[in-house]
């Protein structure tokens, strides 16, 4: 359909010429050719639209004849308003201004006695054409600034939250921490006759409560930073592990440990599987007391495989569901692309196995 109207409307423009110029056929072919033709590329190229019409005000007044109201046929004229039109609706106004400037000069040079109502027109055009711009640009940054809004109190969302968070953390588990690091720490002196290894458990006790104690605080930090740039301290990696066993084994769990130096393992991954391990071993003494435990640890491939195992000592109750540390292992493990089971092994223990890779941004 829109085809044939351009057809239709260039061979209008062709007859027009006929009439009234005593032209070449060839000549008149590309007058009413390219008084249309800026309308077809209009729609995707506005700028490209204009710079052949403002040829064609040029070309389309060659030997016109002094009793024709315009120098340029009505098809041009008409497809000369569409094309500032449109370039106006789609530009910014410089750009517009610039146009229309410029497409005045040879209108109100060749335009004749007409000259100054086509400046006029071509201007109100423009004009028109701008009117849709800034109603367009007006939306668009409408838009644009709910959207921000929108990010911005989803951002003040979890803002609130992480704060509400950390507040309860804070009155709650860090004061209960603080409570138990005091009372091991005082009690040799409140309790009298204590002996050694009993004081001895009761200052791995008051320092397992301080290192948790400053963990917390590193992690309410994080919690309350904005903008999520919080202090960066230290992470352990995976060289404190063998540290870990020890402190385990000083608590009375019977662990051992097979960790052989390994290289190339990136802190994120070690720090992960320093969370594996320490979340393994407290579900050990938590749920299978006084049983022994091994950890093992080799590199296989580009990936560090962490096992972890402990005899069950007692079956799990009914209906025992798993807790949110192994959800949190799973996640952590996940996140850099790596695996991790946890289950009976048949042999009538439970095992955790974890397969991370060393160098995560490398995949």
């Amino acid at each position: 359909m829109i085809l044939f109207f351009l057809v239709g409307m260039v061979a209008v423009a062709w007859q027009d010429l006929l009439a009234h110029r005593e032209l070449p056929a060839v000549v008149i072919g590309i007058i009413a050719i390219g008084s249309l033709l800026p309308v077809v590329i209009a729609y995707r190229h506005p700028l490209y639209a204009w710079r052949l019409t403002f040829v064609m005000l040029l070309v389309g007044v060659i030997n016109h004849a002094a009793n024709e109201a315009w120098p340029w046929n009505t098809v041009q004229i008409i497809a000369t308003l569409f094309v500032i039109a449109r370039l106006a609706a789609v530009s910014p106004s410089l750009i517009t201004l610039w146009a229309v400037t410029l497409t005045v000069i040879p209108v109100l040079l060749l335009g004749g006695p007409n000259s100054g109502g086509a400046a006029i027109t071509v201007a109100a055009a423009a004009v028109l054409g701008d009117i849709f711009y800034r109603r367009r640009r007006t939306r668009e940054l409408l838009a644009e600034q709910e959207e921000i809004n929108e990010l911005e109190r989803a951002r003040r969302s979890v803002l609130e939250e992480r704060a509400r968070i950390a507040r309860e953390m804070h009155d709650v588990v860090a004061h209960h921490m603080s409570m138990i690091a005091v009372q091991a720490e005082t009690a040799p002196y409140r309790l009298q006759g204590l002996p050694d290894e009993a004081k001895e458990e009761l200052a791995s006790i008051a320092g397992a409560a301080r290192e948790a104690l400053t963990d917390m605080r590193r992690l309410l930090g994080v919690l309350r930073a904005e903008n999520q740039a919080a202090e960066r301290a230290p992470q352990p990696g995976y060289e404190e592990i063998t540290a870990l066993v020890d402190t385990a084994g000083k608590a009375g769990l019977a662990v051992t440990g097979d960790l052989p130096a390994l290289t190339g393992i990136d802190p994120t991954a070690g720090l992960t599987a320093y969370r594996i391990v320490q979340e393994a071993l407290a579900n050990a003494a938590r749920h299978a007391p006084g049983g022994p435990v091994s950890l093992t640890a080799r590199a296989d491939g580009p990936d560090l495989e962490l096992s972890v195992r402990n005899e069950l000592t007692a079956s799990p109750e009914p209906g025992h569901k798993p807790g949110h540390g192994l959800i949190g292992m799973r996640e952590r493990v996940a996140l850099l692309g790596g695996e991790l089971t946890a289950g009976p092994d048949g042999a009538g223990g439970y095992r955790v196995l974890a397969r991370i890779p060393r160098q995560p941004e490398a995949r």
